[in-house]
């Protein structure tokens, strides 16, 4: 009998971190922190601490999946652990929640990496190629072969996808440093004059506004966005080497060590740059760090940061198409979707079916983005898509040892049951709070039409997605009425 293929335990510690880190590391620090003041526009100079502030409700939800992937160590990550921890049907709204928002979101990074190779041009004296990334088409074209590109990349194998994502870690951190070691070196004045001998123009700093809590969380629930990415580490379940150790170390380090990162990274730019100043442009155009800090920088060390971040944009592609491609591949699996999916690469042994149907969707958040006209529509999709999995991971610590005694059992890490309550129960009441903010911010702001409240196009998608589950598991039942049991059980590898 031929031995079906599967996936190959290829990928080393560094690697599974790279993965990780490269899902947070984008847009979540070059763009969000300082285009927040166009969304939440009241939030002045307290951005850092509402960064900060989201960092907690991403702790306890990195936490609760840390113990999780010990015990649970296969592609599909969030729905392995709900499905077999929780409810099957709530597994699938966990993981299909998280597969949309991502998505989307790497249509997103892929349609705003492009201004950033355009302000490379523009900086490296290549004006007409400058000009020609502005054009709408080229720009739909050029993130259209992004995506593409990265899907062929990782349809080529796990050596190939480490072998650019690893380098590419090293340079986005060294190139970011950059950033973090100019706030010690220029402040607010030194931008000021900058401004004035540049552009002759003068800003006049504003006073900060009252502290307003329901303004501060309204922020936060965006901010938690950069904090997003550390659960395509789970994904990575079927291939990481010595899962149930590296999944979890893997997934403390990204969080830990990003979030740090993102910190100071975030308090060097407000250093130089007046919140006052990036709250104005933030109303009339996109900005981004790197243009921020090319005032004040030296010529060659704005150009060296433009690449960083440009970087940084871009290595977010291969690993988020990894991520959702895997989540696909584990529904498969489960015959929750066509069993075409799980189709293996004889040679590389990667899932080429599901890694093409990502970036068909991912597409498709390319051209939304093009047509809509603002890309955080996508950012606050993803953020009320990975609220939703956040805390459904958080309810399945809680019940993972009533619902599945047997492999709450394999949990490596964290064994105490009082640590994981604490665990679970603060990330419900942290996620539930911060859903509740996003949802009400969402539902009330003032949009063009209906189908630019997040909210209605994710409660669409998924009551559409739920047609298909419940569908699915009819045809399931019909076939073999014990098949629940399955549902127990990890699938094999």
């Amino acid at each position: 009998m031929k031995k079906t293929l599967g996936l190959s335990r290829q990928m080393g510690l560094f690697a599974v971190i790279a993965t990780g880190v490269s899902s947070m590391v984008g847009a979540s620090i070059n763009v969000v922190p300082f285009m927040i003041h166009r969304s939440v526009p009241n939030i002045g100079p307290y951005v850092l601490w509402a960064f900060a502030f989201a960092a907690i409700p991403a702790l306890f939800a990195g936490l609760a999946y840390a113990i999780l992937s010990s015990a649970m160590p296969r592609a599909g990550g969030s729905y392995l652990y709900a499905s077999r921890g929780l409810n099957p049907y709530l597994g699938f709204v966990a993981s299909f929640s998280q597969w949309f928002g991502l998505s989307i979101v790497i249509g997103v990074i892929a349609y705003i990496s492009i201004p950033f190779l355009r302000d490379i041009a523009y900086s490296s004296e290549l004006y007409g190629l400058a000009e020609l990334l502005d054009i709408s088409i080229v720009r739909v074209a050029m993130g259209l072969s992004l995506i593409w590109g990265f899907v062929y990349l990782n349809i080529r194998g796990i050596k190939s996808y480490t072998n650019l994502l690893i380098p590419m870690v090293i340079v986005i951190f060294c190139l970011g440093s950059i950033v973090i070691l100019s706030g010690l070196f220029y402040d607010a004045d030194d931008f000021l004059v900058a401004l004035k001998e540049k552009e002759g123009l003068a800003h006049m700093l504003s006073p900060n506004p009252n502290f307003e809590w329901r303004i501060f969380l309204a922020a936060a629930a965006i901010l938690f966005s950069s904090f997003i990415g550390f659960d395509a580490i789970a994904q990575t379940g079927s291939e990481a080497k010595n899962p149930t150790r590296n999944l979890p170390l893997a997934i403390l380090i990204a969080i830990l060590g990003v979030g740090l990162f993102y910190f100071l990274f975030t308090a060097s730019v407000y250093k130089i740059i007046p919140w006052s100043y990036i709250s104005e442009q933030a109303q009339i155009k996109d900005i981004t760090a790197p243009g921020l800090l090319s005032y004040v920088l030296p010529k060659g060390l704005d150009l060296l940061i433009l690449l960083g971040a440009a970087i940084a944009l871009i290595n977010d592609l291969p690993a988020m198409l990894l991520s959702v491609s895997r989540l696909m591949f584990a529904w498969a699996k489960d015959s929750i979707f066509p069993k075409q999916i799980t189709k293996i690469h004889p040679q590389n042994k990667s899932p080429y079916i599901a890694l093409m149907l990502a970036g068909v969707m991912s597409s498709i958040g390319v051209l939304g983005s093009h047509f809509a006209g603002d890309f955080f529509l996508g950012i606050d999709i993803m953020v009320t898509s990975m609220l939703v999995n956040f805390l459904l991971m958080s309810v399945t610590l809680i019940t993972l040892k009533k619902y599945n005694p047997k492999l709450s059992q394999e949990i490596k890490i964290i064994k105490n049951r009082i640590l994981q309550l604490i665990i679970g129960w603060g990330g419900i009441i942290f996620l539930t709070g911060f859903l509740i903010i996003h949802l009400y911010k969402d539902l009330t702001s003032e949009t063009e039409a209906w189908y630019f409240h997040s909210t209605y196009v994710w409660l669409i998608v998924m009551g559409l997605a739920s047609i298909v589950f419940f569908y699915q598991w009819k045809q399931l039942q019909k076939k073999d009425t014990g098949f629940y049991q399955h549902f127990k059980k990890l699938p094999t590898e």
